[in-house]
């Protein structure tokens, strides 16, 4: 198994609800309207990456998404070279494997590599701790192999601000631990009601 580190911020978050979401494969119905403006910008920034013509996709933005794709287009690092678009990595966490899907990563003259992750949303507030970050960083890294430098760059589009992490300040250990925390079936449910109170799961806890 392949763990995605939304496997993993979902174990950190709650362990229940780790073991109802993956382990029990149930998930409650949920509002897809939420993700579709996040959707329709990845879906964008990927084909314009790929060189493809987008010009009628960019037409049918509404006024809100028009602000946040051009925010995109015109940022420093996204046009930097593309090394990958959407791009699939994963690598060894000790003994378990670890990976996902990476917006895109970019890169200069000088063989810096930038992880690029877009965000309509929020971003974390650690994003060093993030666990997004790590499993991100560590899977490129295991790729690439020789590089003179790795960032992770969270684009906040709707602030119009970055959060860049060199891959210095992060701390693989933090993901080999919750995994062995998996691996031993501690599913034990969060103690936190503030947690809990917009967890989809709550009423079957």
């Amino acid at each position: 198994m392949i763990f995605s580190s939304n496997m993993l911020k979902t174990y950190k978050l709650c362990p229940q609800k780790y073991k109802f979401k993956y382990e029990d494969n149930f998930t409650p119905p949920q509002n897809a309207e939420i993700f579709e403006k996040g959707k329709k910008i990845h879906a964008l920034a990927h084909y314009y990456l790929l060189g493809t013509d987008i010009s009628k996709f960019e037409q049918s933005l509404s006024a809100k998404e028009k602000i946040l794709w051009e925010r995109l287009k015109t940022n420093k690092y996204f046009n930097l070279k593309t090394f990958g678009t959407e791009y699939e990595l994963n690598c060894k966490a000790g003994k378990y494997w670890i990976g996902g899907r990476l917006d895109a990563v970019v890169y200069d003259d000088d063989e810096n590599y930038y992880i690029l992750d877009y965000k309509t949303g929020a971003v974390p507030a650690e994003p060093e701790k993030d666990l997004q970050t790590i499993v991100y960083m560590c899977a490129l890294a295991a790729h690439l192999k020789n590089f003179k430098s790795m960032k992770f760059v969270y684009l906040d589009l709707r602030n119009n601000t970055e959060k860049v992490i060199d891959s210095k300040q992060i701390n693989p250990a933090i993901v080999e631990n919750i995994l062995k925390q998996i691996e031993m079936k501690k599913f034990a449910p969060q103690t936190d009601k503030k947690v809990c109170e917009n967890c989809e799961y709550k009423m079957f806890c």
